[in-house]
């Protein structure tokens, strides 16, 4: 099998109208679009307009692949993808997040060839979050022989880990013998071969082996050969099992799930799917604490599992949003009743050899879980799981409260209400909009009622794990009342991290969390965010707002207080954290929201402030913290319900230092911040030395002379690249007119982001707000 890049040398334009413009993917079409009051999308989307596209691409094949098989694999195209061949449709899709393969029977050798997609984006809202546009991940051509290995031929599986056993599946497209090869880190460590009557199957020992972990993700390489064909998997070695009495178990030792609710999008990239950029984000977030990652509500990348894999991150993959009851006019709804079958088994034959993959999530927050007709929906798609994959568990995220609201008649999509008002909130969004108000303690409180629990328990005894999402009150009164249940809490707020920590140590039944959400994400609009009018004019997320606000990690992927909290809260850290309130701020309202609960960052740089008052947060499990600024002893707290102590002092530039003590007043462990010098700098750093074809993330912050970031410094900064492709510029805030196109960009708490594609055997890369100018300039690997 020859795998070629197939990215290169497209063309697109809006569908059959304008000019073409000369793109490589991956390319989201969306993000370069403008962002108007008339956006049907609105709040969903960020305001962007939308559009129905065409893509094309011409090539040449020559005269020695005639008697081959070529067939082209979209790992994603957003959405209903038609693909044409030299006029002639070969392909539909409607999902927008599922790969599908096309093989092109009718192409001309040794003449040009042309490959037309369509992707429909403009019948708006379709989606509650922004989705990008067009084909935003990557493309492969594969040439096959006759005789080959199928596409997701080769399945890998953990017998045992004691001895190291392993059974492979090898499929083939006609008789013959198979061999295979397994190597660790390019050694041989295991051999075998077998006749296939159009399936070989092997069990395969591997002494000494090393299991994969969170803690150890050690990978194996796999090379099946069958008739001159190869297919190459990178698998782990791994068992996972999941029941009430022992929790969530690898390989036989119990785990608890730190996990974090992400979207697809790539922050300032929008939905474009690059390899580093998905490694990055992954990698981001397991510096933050967590150890695993909820694909929502989508299917993840090939990539991100990939990063997952090499990282040791536990991926929870997830299908879809909605199932047959719409939560937009335009979305999925009309589709998953003939799609999912097909659509299930692609995400699972993408996911199956992963070793990070350990559950399937069949949706998200679907009111149809509270109907005897969606529990046996439920049913039927956990069936085709476990035909597929009868190891992993299963399970859906339900919203215990909306699922009771919903059920009188709270929060309904009709297509009335939906013709009347694109904008009308409905399922996810209702709730949401509820939560916004009240706030959170009293969406959790609600999960209590009763009837939340009667609309819940038919659907929760159909799942290997039933999936909460908002209802962490319920557990202490669940794991008496259902002691076989085992229970996940599949979307939580970050502010439970340490009640949610403390219970699952002492009650295995409760097997995991992930909050919403590690990382922020483009769309829902404001919907997570704290922000002040300096930055957001207005708190009507109207246009202007392009992000939720919502992440632990911002849009850049910076650490914010909340990431700090979380690390203390999972036991991580040793020393107490320090997180300021912006002192600039520290009297004036923010925009509301349920999903933050402190928007506090890790600085003490608030130059000219000396005097003002300041909040600032320590997060420590030590009994006794007390803080000093400049030596000086400001105040003193004793442990609480959570392991978030707040004091109200003045802040002075020069150091803060946080001291954690035991019941007697010994000391633990200290930390401190330190202020920025007087002189500024506009620093222009790259994250990772540049290397030729990769992408770079280059920062581009306000500092002093030693790199200490400077918090209160603003600026427009324009960025110019030579030896690269700029892709994006922009910084983390919410509220960003400027988007991340033009070349240009505002900068949130002394901070943007520059990324570049390389190109060239040196990178420059200069950054210009006016009156500070900064360069990068760096020999490329």
């Amino acid at each position: 099998m020859k795998k070629i890049c197939f990215n290169d040398n497209w063309a697109y334009r809006h569908l059959d109208e304008g000019e073409w413009k000369n793109v490589t993917l991956p390319h989201d079409a969306m993000i370069s679009e403008k962002r108007v009051a008339g956006s049907d999308g609105g709040t969903n989307t960020g305001w962007y307009e939308a559009y129905d596209y065409e893509y094309i691409k011409k090539f040449t094949l020559p005269e020695e692949y005639s008697d081959k098989i070529v067939t082209l694999e979209f790992e994603g195209v957003y959405r209903k993808a038609e693909v044409y061949l030299n006029g002639e449709k070969v392909a539909y899709r409607p999902y927008g997040y599922t790969n599908f393969y096309v093989q092109l029977d009718d192409l001309k050798y040794g003449e040009e060839n042309e490959i037309r997609v369509i992707a429909r984006n403009a019948d708006q809202p379709n989606s509650r979050w922004y989705s990008g546009a067009g084909i935003y991940r990557p493309v492969t051509m594969y040439v096959l022989d006759v005789k080959h290995i199928p596409f997701n031929g080769v399945r890998i599986t953990t017998l045992s880990i004691n001895p190291a056993v392993i059974e492979v599946k090898v499929k083939t497209s006609d008789i013959g013998k198979v061999d295979i090869k397994i190597e660790k880190e390019g050694a041989e460590v295991a051999s075998a071969s077998a006749n296939s009557d159009g399936e070989a199957t092997f069990n395969v020992e591997i002494a000494d082996a090393k299991l994969w972990t969170p803690s150890a993700p050690e990978l194996y390489t796999l090379t099946a050969t069958f008739a001159g064909d190869e297919a190459v998997e990178e698998f782990g070695i791994r068992t996972i099992s999941c029941d009430a009495k022992s929790g969530f178990c690898m390989n036989g030792e119990r785990v608890i799930i730190r996990g974090a609710c992400i979207h697809h999008d790539n922050g300032i990239l929008g939905a474009r799917c690059y390899e580093e950029a998905e490694e990055r984000k992954i990698k981001l977030l397991k510096d933050a604490g967590y150890n695993a990652v909820r694909s929502a509500h989508n299917p993840c990348s090939k990539a991100m599992l990939r990063a997952c894999d090499k990282l040791g991150v536990m991926m929870m993959d997830e299908y879809v949003d909605m199932w047959y009851i719409h939560k937009t006019k335009y979305d999925y709804a009309d589709f998953v009743l003939e799609w999912y079958e097909r659509d299930i088994t692609d995400m699972i034959e993408k996911d199956y050899n992963h070793p990070s993959v350990i559950m399937y999530s069949l949706g998200n927050e679907v009111a149809e879980t509270g109907q005897e007709k969606g529990i046996e929906f439920f049913k039927t798609m956990k069936e085709v799981c476990k035909k597929l994959d009868p190891i992993r568990p299963v399970t859906t995220g339900v919203n215990i409260f909306f699922n009771y609201l919903h059920a009188k008649g709270f929060g309904v999509y009709t297509d009335k209400k939906a013709d009347e008002n694109p904008q009308k909130k409905v399922g996810s969004e209702f709730f949401n909009n509820l939560a916004g108000i009240f706030g959170a303690k009293f969406m959790k409180t609600m999960a209590l009622l009763p009837g939340c629990d009667k609309k819940t328990r038919d659907c929760y005894a159909a799942m290997d794990a039933a999936g909460y999402n908002y209802g962490i009150k319920r557990y202490k009164g669940d794991v008496k009342k259902y002691p076989d249940r085992v229970i996940l809490g599949s979307e939580t707020f970050c502010s439970d991290a340490y009640r949610f920590y403390e219970f699952a140590k002492e009650h295995p039944s409760l097997i995991g969390d992930f909050v919403w959400a590690g990382m922020d994400y483009l769309g829902e609009v404001g919907i997570g965010s704290w922000e002040y009018r300096d930055y957001a004019p207005d708190f009507l997320h109207g246009v202007g707002w392009i992000s939720a606000g919502s992440g632990r990690l911002d849009l850049l992927g910076d650490k914010l207080g909340e990431a700090d909290y979380t690390r203390v809260a999972f036991e991580l850290e040793d020393k107490p954290q320090i997180a300021v309130v912006p002192v600039k701020y520290t009297k004036e309202k923010h925009s509301p929201s349920a999903w933050k609960f402190s928007n506090a960052i890790p600085s003490w740089s608030w130059n000219g402030l000396d005097g003002s008052p300041a909040k600032v947060e320590v997060y420590s499990r030590a009994p006794i913290v007390e803080l000093y600024v400049n030596g000086k002893k400001v105040g003193k707290k004793k442990f609480k319900k959570n392991c978030k102590f707040n004091f109200k002092i003045k802040y002075y530039g020069g150091e803060i230092t946080a001291i954690a003590k035991d019941e007697k007043g010994c000391e633990l462990s200290r930390n401190s911040l330190y202020t920025a010098g007087d002189e500024t700098v506009l620093t222009v750093k790259p994250e990772e030395a540049p290397k030729k074809g990769k992408l770079c993330f280059v920062r581009l912050d306000y500092t002093d002379e030693k790199g200490v970031v400077k918090p209160l410094e603003r600026g427009i900064i324009n960025v110019s690249v030579e030896g690269g492709e700029l892709l994006a510029v922009g910084c983390g805030c919410p509220y960003n007119e400027l988007g991340f196109m033009e070349g240009k960009t505002g900068t949130y708490y002394g901070r943007a982001m520059a990324v570049v594609k390389v190109d060239g055997d040196k990178l420059v890369v200069t950054a210009d707000d006016g009156k500070l100018v900064g360069k990068l300039e760096s020999d490329v690997k």
